[in-house]
């Protein structure tokens, strides 16, 4: 079955998919070296692993293995090279990127730490578009909204907000950061990346490249 998945797999999405997650991870970073607060599901697993002494792309990987189990027993279906790269590498890219940007980036005043979080919609939401967009696996947290919505019978935006309140809740009391950045986050980034779907990633889709065995 697996040289089967294999050999239907449109390389060229994964391809895609893999840059979007690099743009991602970059989000995330750019996020983080804000220092006023990421997407609710990485903030919380920045502020948990804090808490534990843990990095935070090694507890990353480990909150991601615990949601690909449900995943796996009530939506395989969903589960692709997407839902690996982002479960188990973008932690990394992550923490790549931010030691990066940190030794050479300044973000000390708050003009500079808004313009972080200006710059991390953009970077994240040209990110998810490309990741979403190429259809080939979702990532564990977002898997699990498609799954309540499914399972449950309730609207999915319930769904995902739910599980954002949630994660920001955990955030803020294991002493992470909720703030400007989470916020947009939680709310801005949809119309940007419905802006960078309609202009880039459907029109890339659109070559015969990209067409699905």
């Amino acid at each position: 079955m697996i040289t089967i998945y294999i050999k239907n797999t449109n390389w060229y999405r994964v391809l895609l998919m893999f840059a979007g997650n690099v743009f991602l991870s970059m989000g995330v970073a750019i996020f983080k070296l804000s220092s006023l607060g990421n997407d609710p599901f990485n903030g919380m697993v920045m502020g948990l692993s804090d808490c534990l002494g843990m990095a935070y792309a090694n507890f990353l990987v480990i909150i991601n293995l615990l949601i690909f189990v449900v995943e796996i027993i009530f939506g395989r279906h969903l589960i692709g090279w997407g839902t690996i790269v982002n479960a188990f590498i973008n932690g990394y890219m992550a923490t790549f990127f931010y030691n990066t940007f940190s030794a050479a980036i300044p973000a000390s005043q708050m003009w500079q730490r808004v313009l972080c979080v200006l710059i991390g919609v953009v970077v994240c939401s040209f990110g998810l578009s490309m990741y979403q967009g190429s259809d080939v696996g979702v990532a564990p947290y977002d898997a699990l909204s498609l799954i309540m919505n499914k399972r449950l019978h309730i609207p999915y935006f319930w769904c995902r907000m739910s599980n954002d309140v949630v994660c920001a809740l955990i955030c803020f009391f294991s002493g992470g950061i909720v703030g400007l950045g989470t916020i947009v986050c939680a709310f801005g980034l949809g119309p940007v990346i419905h802006f960078f779907d309609d202009y880039f990633t459907n029109k890339i889709l659109q070559k015969p490249i990209f067409a699905k065995k």
